[in-house]
């Protein structure tokens, strides 16, 4: 008679899940204006940057610091309490982070993250707590948007209580945990899937890990070692919504040109395009503008690795992608500025030549008339 099989409790997990919910609020925020603004809504008491959990590594360092302060408890209909904090960029997008300390094993994770990225609404939980917070500092947005364009973004931050994997023995033993956890899905999923998911990976020593995913992220490390991770993700986030919202822009101008070149032609309307051209140029130039300066916002001081950690939170969530667009866009709006350059040219050319051949005639009439007296 053979004894039964005993159950092997599972190593234990430590380490907190995090949401990250931005909004994209206006072109700029005045920050110097943003400080004084807070500090008058709280009765001239000193408003500082409190200590946030994830701070800025000495090797990523803002053009800008955004302002941050803390948010009041998150209550979910399962009872979590979440800590947040908002913090406010200046080139107009507002960043909320909540999160909740995790203990448990791996299918408790599993579950977990299922829950948090397809039941929970997040979004509509936290925009009407930062349209309050904007309502302080509303002289400090320069030109505010009427419709929000938002992202949300989920990480999973865990470590071993029973002694640490190393990555590769994590990716082989529980890569299909991690990969339920990045897509957050309670099914298990095929072989070629987790490959897929696993391969968005990337480490720096050999037993911490990070697994990108395009609305979640796997980080195994400790608390300091994941900061960076959450920062990058953060930044990755705030540049994917920076971008949308451009080609949304962009879009919207090139249909307007578009209609007004199909619904308006002769040459008083190619008279005209030199002023419509030059609005569509200002504009250029403003985007142009707030791309670099949303793009550059951020630098890294000699550290490789935080640097090919962006590249690869960038690329998962689509930042190159939507770049590559307003470029493209970009690029048609600059060819269409020069046709409505060469239309008001060509209109102002035949009405120079217009002019000319009127005066010869008059001149012509007069000199006839000369010699016919």
């Amino acid at each position: 008679m053979s004894a039964a099989p005993s159950s092997t409790p599972q190593p234990s997990l430590s380490g907190s899940v995090l949401v990250l919910i931005q909004f994209d609020v206006c072109e700029e925020i005045r920050l110097d204006l943003l400080l004084s603004q807070l500090q008058q809504a709280m009765h001239a008491r000193a408003v500082q940057q409190p200590k946030i959990k994830h701070s800025v590594p000495a090797y990523v360092r803002y053009q800008r610091p955004p302002v941050v302060e803390p948010l009041e408890p998150l209550l979910l209909s399962g009872g979590e309490r979440l800590e947040g904090e908002i913090k406010y960029y200046d080139y107009g997008v507002v960043s909320v982070i909540y999160q909740l300390a995790f203990s448990g094993d791996w299918e408790s994770l599993v579950r977990l993250a299922s829950r948090w990225v397809w039941d929970v609404d997040f979004a509509s939980k936290v925009e009407p707590i930062v349209r309050q917070r904007l309502e302080r500092a509303a002289t400090a947005m320069i030109k505010p948007y009427a419709r929000w364009l938002s992202e949300d973004y989920f990480i999973f931050h865990a470590r071993d209580e029973g002694g640490g994997f190393s990555a590769a023995d994590l990716t082989r033993d529980r890569g299909l945990e991690i990969a339920q956890i990045v897509r957050g899905d309670r099914l298990r999923l095929s072989a070629g899937e987790c490959a897929e998911v696993l391969q968005s990976r990337i480490s720096y020593y050999e037993n911490d890990l990070a697994v990108i995913g395009w609305n979640a992220a796997f980080l195994y490390d400790s608390t300091t070692g994941a900061e960076t991770a959450i920062q990058l993700l953060e930044y990755a986030n705030s540049q994917l919504l920076e971008f949308r919202h451009y080609d949304e822009l962009l879009t919207e101008i090139l249909d307007n040109v578009y209609d007004s070149l199909e619904l308006k032609k002769g040459m008083l309307v190619r008279w005209r395009m030199a002023r419509s051209a030059t609005r569509l140029h200002t504009v250029l130039l403003e985007i142009v503008e707030l791309t670099e300066r949303a793009d550059n916002s951020i630098k890294f001081l000699s550290d490789m690795f935080a640097a090919r950690l962006y590249r690869l939170a960038a690329a998962k969530v689509g930042v190159p992608d939507y770049k590559d667009l307003v470029a493209e866009k970009l690029k048609t709006a600059d060819a269409l500025y020069q046709y409505m350059i060469d239309q008001f040219n060509q209109a102002r050319g035949l009405f120079l030549e217009t002019v000319v051949v009127l005066i010869l005639l008059i001149e012509l009439v007069y000199l006839f008339r000369g010699h016919g007296m």
